[in-house]
């Protein structure tokens, strides 16, 4: 139903929605969310900082409520909720947040462990110092002003702003589809770079890392990676890893404990220590013994008492790794210039200060001319007075009322009407020969001055001149010395670097466990003794790798689906010698139906060494080493396999090695590795050995000196032979008789390299477990069908066999 004359302008809400959308957008961006580059300040902000300066509470007078001021800045220029308000004010006024906290504030203000201020009827508030150097010369018309929200005031668009505080202080927020996040930096460096563009305009941002050499947060801490502050810097974009600050102090009968005394910028005590506690107790972190905080007003102080006999450098790095004390500050240098986002670099947001003090400056220079041009125009009709004074006095006399004076003066005398008040309004003593001269002496100030300011407003030089000269004077009396430290490369703080390096037994059982504990736990024993127990397992379950490999060494672990993941050895659990460790799933990013096949041990990635793969089609693949180098979380491709095929196995092989695979059908082929040119770590391989139908791969092994291969069937049955029985052929061929396998023996199931003080384990169906000597089996001949090694039961049937590491360690372990 329409009113009458109304009028209906039809539009696509579409349309609608866009520009609204858009108009919100802008106003989030340009009122609320970005600071202006020229004085590194949001609306909220300037309107405190101007606000307080209103109604006097500037450094040296009394403080007043922060009720006070909220209530002052809502109501004339930020009609808002008054949480926000007071939330800016707080964050102004503490040294943890700003690099040089603009409000001076009494009573509490928060504190780094998260704290709250109090309710603002109870803080107090004044303006710092250093505040003065963005509010002074406001009254000299050296900025733009604009009226507030009711029409009733003006309030200022900027700051004339000495001081560059969208460095200094830096800045952060979040508007519609961009945020800004410009790390605060120490006053002298920046006043230091202002100067040298001021002497250098073409300079690039290259010539000014020297100078700036990087962010300088108030809380301290250490930057890692000049190379990512550069590109900070370059680009307005980057990531910057912060480091908090420790050392370790020794204390009585031998412990140690680590502190902590500057925490990454943003990041709360309190939340740093519950985290750390919280790790202790979920036993993430092991060997922690105490947690304290001792900070005081001489500083922070996080003390970790770290358990007698634990190495402090791997408990750092735990630390490191799991908490907050390792921080990524990811630098976004977006602010507003001339009302529009922008991000910028370094030169650029310096560049755009010195465009603003240069306008300051000529503004100000302009009102101060005018001024003095105004009071030279004022003393000259004065001298006239003087000089003509009892003629001036007898036409004052003579005059009827002010006004006809006035006209008078002006007529008689050539003088302006501001000359003729400024006459009418001289006081008697000012006739006197004392103020005469005072009066020719200011005239005589007042032209050198106007000259001066001429010459100022001539000559861009001596502008730039007075630019350097203030912000120098900034920083003789604000400057001071930088905090936060500064690495050359991030590599510097290597993990590894922070972790001693230390021999470690690896163990991995056939159910899965793995665990590490240092190689000293044995201690040396002669031949005979009877050893210590390594491992603690379930009684299905044994030890089927073991290694020894160092801390700063790799576990490359091979997954059924053709999967590489890495795990560092200083990753995997370090626990008590009779506990079965943790599960290796639980430290990998497994796929469904993924499961580990392979663990091999590797110190470094070097050229020469290849990892030979096979799988269960009987294709094998030779890959460099090298080109395993670079893991990703989620695990890397290792081999492409066809539909339904399976990885079994991997080696690391010299190039000259020789391989032997074993089929379930009985069939074996032995082949020197140089038949098999490498390939990229994506390839599928070639041809290892050609199999009949419903044959598969079951077992790769090398063909090693004095070893022999033990093969096994899933009847129990199992032979040892030498490998030069299988003559050396080509790969891809059918192979020769491994085993003869029937009905009664049953396929094969499993092949392994074995030595004579070797140790094999086998595995049944139904859990049945039986542990082997190598020694108590003779070789025989390569086409035999093998002897009994297990007796099953009529439904049971073997599945899988293993070399096995006893649990009881001789003296080898600890050697």
């Amino acid at each position: 139903m329409y009113t009458k004359d109304e009028k209906i302008i039809p539009v696509h809400i579409e349309e609608e929605m866009k520009n609204s959308y858009i108009n919100y957008a802008m106003s989030v961006i340009v009122g609320r969310a970005l600071p202006d580059a020229r004085d590194g300040l949001k609306p909220v902000h300037r309107r405190i900082l101007y606000a307080m300066k209103d109604i006097g509470l500037v450094y040296n007078k009394a403080y007043k409520k922060c009720a006070r001021i909220v209530g002052e800045v809502l109501g004339k220029y930020h009609p808002h909720g008054d949480s926000a308000v007071y939330d800016s004010l707080v964050r102004m006024v503490q040294d943890f947040s700003l690099r040089y906290p603009l409000v001076d504030g009494q009573g509490n203000f928060g504190s780094v462990d998260g704290d709250p201020a109090a309710a603002m009827r109870y803080t107090e508030a004044r303006l710092e110092q250093i505040t003065n150097w963005l509010l002074e010369d406001l009254e000299k018309n050296t900025v733009d002003w604009m009226p507030n929200f009711d029409g009733s005031l003006e309030e200022p668009l900027v700051l004339p702003a000495i001081m560059p505080n969208l460095l200094v202080n830096g800045s952060s927020g979040i508007a519609v589809g961009m945020a800004t996040n410009i790390p605060p930096h120490n006053l002298g460096e920046i006043v230091d770079a202002v100067c040298f563009i001021i002497d250098n305009p073409k300079c690039k941002v290259d010539e000014l890392l020297p100078i700036v050499k990087g962010p300088d947060f108030p809380t301290g801490a250490l930057i890692c990676g000049r190379g990512a502050i550069r590109d900070a810097y370059k680009t307005g974009k980057g990531l910057l890893k912060v480091h908090a600050k420790m050392h370790v102090e020794q204390k009585k009968q031998g412990k140690e404990s680590i502190v902590v005394t500057e925490i990454p910028y943003q990041v709360c005590k309190s939340k740093v220590i519950t985290a750390i506690a919280d790790l202790v107790k979920d036993k993430k972190i092991e060997g922690i013994s105490d947690i304290r905080d001792e900070s005081d007003k001489e500083g922070m102080r996080i003390v970790v008492e770290v358990k007698k006999g634990v190495n402090t450098e791997v408990v750092t790095n735990q630390l490191y790794k799991h908490t907050q004390l390792r921080e990524t500050f990811g630098v976004i240098m977006l602010a507003l210039d001339k009302n529009q986002p922008r991000i910028m670099n370094l030169k650029e947001m310096l560049d755009i200060f010195i465009a603003h003090r240069k306008e300051v400056i000529i503004r100000r220079t302009k009102f101060d001319l005018a001024k003095a041009e105004d009071r030279a125009h004022i003393l000259e009709g004065l001298k006239i007075a003087i000089n003509n004074l009892d003629e001036v006095i007898q036409l004052i006399k003579s005059s009827k009322d002010p006004e006809s004076a006035k006209l008078g003066l002006m007529a008689k005398f050539k003088l302006s009407e501001k000359q003729s008040l400024a006459i009418l309004a001289m006081r008697l003593q000012q006739l006197t020969n004392l103020e005469t001269k005072k009066i020719e002496e200011e005239y005589k100030e007042l032209l050198k001055l106007i000259e001066k300011l001429k010459g100022i407003l001539a000559s861009e030089k001596k502008i730039m001149s007075i630019i350097k000269e203030e912000t120098l004077a900034l920083k003789e009396k604000f400057g001071d010395a930088r905090r936060t430290e500064i690495a050359d490369d991030a590599e510097e703080i290597n993990i590894e670097d922070l972790i001693a390096e230390e021999d470690m037994v690896i163990t991995v059982s056939h159910a899965g466990y793995i665990k590490r504990f240092p190689v000293s736990a044995y201690r040396q024993q002669k031949r005979g003794g009877k050893g210590v127990t390594g491992a603690e397992t379930k009684e299905e379950d044994f030890i089927e790798h073991l290694f020894v490999a160092s801390t700063h060494d790799y576990m490359l672990i091979f997954t059924s689906i053709g999967k590489l993941h890495w795990l560092k050895v200083h990753e995997i659990p370090q626990v008590g010698k009779r506990t079965k460790g943790k599960p290796i799933v639980n430290l990998l990013e497994l796929e469904e139906n993924e499961q580990f096949t392979t663990v091999l041990p590797v110190r470094e990635f070097k050229e020469g060494v290849f990892v030979m793969m096979a799988t269960e089609k009987g294709t094998v693949k030779k890959t460099e080493l090298s080109a395993f180098s670079n893991p990703r979380k989620a695990g890397i491709i290792a081999v492409t396999l066809e539909k339904g095929d399976k990885l079994i196995g991997a080696v690391l092989t010299s190039g000259q090695d020789e391989i032997c695979l074993a089929t379930k059908n009985g069939k074996a082929i032995r082949f020197n590795e140089e038949d098999i040119r490498p390939t990229g770590r994506t390839s599928q391989g070639v041809r290892g050995i050609s199999l009949r139908k419903e044959d598969k791969l079951v077992g790769m092994v090398k063909a090693e000196k004095e070893a022999t291969i033990f093969t096994v069937t899933n009847k129990g049955f199992g032979k040892r032979t030498d490998f030069e029985e299988y003559r050396l052929q080509s790969r891809g061929g059918s192979g020769v008789i491994n085993i003869k396998v029937n009905e009664k023996i049953g396929y094969v199931v499993g092949a392994k390299t074995v030595r004579e003080e070797n140790e094999i384990m086998l595995i049944s169906k139904q859990g049945m477990v039986v542990r082997v000597a190598v020694k108590d089996m003779r070789k025989i001949g390569r086409a035999t069908q093998g002897v009994i090694v297990i007796r099953l039961n009529a439904e049971d049937e073997l599945i899988s066999v293993a070399n096995v590491f006893p649990q009881e360690e001789d003296d080898e372990v600890g050697e």
